[in-house]
């Protein structure tokens, strides 16, 4: 709760802080307005890459040395799993879990988790977009080491999911640091 101030009409204190209905809407919108740039970003960016660029035309095309960029539809989800389960239940699976973070989202408690969670769900929803659009996920990132180690090949959208487990686990740490030390 804010400080007190007086309030100048009934000559009672009343606190300045903002109804928790308020600061919960501002949190919701910062999560929703992640969730939407993400999901914007990371379909403007396929669309560069499969369209302007023409990725696929060009196979693999050396960026750095340890990273590349490439085209691959991804079926399935992480490391291709499930690629023979068909894009349907991917599709129903992601819309599931994007109602969840929306309400995850909604009951957030700060904006760093809000924020957290619009990246997971603006991931997915750009990740789902591939599904009914191209019929996979497309991906373009390939990190690797020599002949030693390839990572698998990934997009924006992975980029902001992984972004938002971060910051989950971040606030879970934090959180818990800051109970811990009430109990001392």
């Amino acid at each position: 709760m804010g400080p007190l101030r007086h309030d100048p009409r009934g000559g009672r204190r009343v606190s300045e802080a903002a109804p928790l209905g308020a600061v919960r809407r501002s949190h919701f919108l910062a999560g929703f307005l992640t969730l939407v740039l993400t999901g914007a970003l990371d379909q403007i960016h396929k669309w560069w890459m499969i369209e302007v660029y023409r990725i696929g035309e060009k196979g693999r095309v050396r960026v750095t040395p340890f990273l590349d960029l490439v085209y691959v539809q991804n079926k399935g989800i992480s490391y291709s799993l499930l690629d023979g389960l068909g894009q349907g239940p991917l599709i129903a699976v992601a819309v599931l879990a994007m109602l969840a973070l929306l309400v995850w989202i909604a009951r957030a408690e700060n904006r760093p988790l809000a924020v957290s969670l619009g990246l997971i769900a603006g991931g997915a929803v750009g990740n789902a977009v591939d599904r009914v659009r191209l019929g996979g996920v497309a991906d373009f990132f390939l990190f690797y080491i020599k002949d030693v180690f390839s990572w698998y090949v990934f997009n924006l959208a992975d980029v902001a999911i992984v972004a938002g487990v971060v910051g989950l686990l971040y606030e879970y740490w934090s959180e818990n640091r800051k109970n811990a030390g009430k109990s001392t």
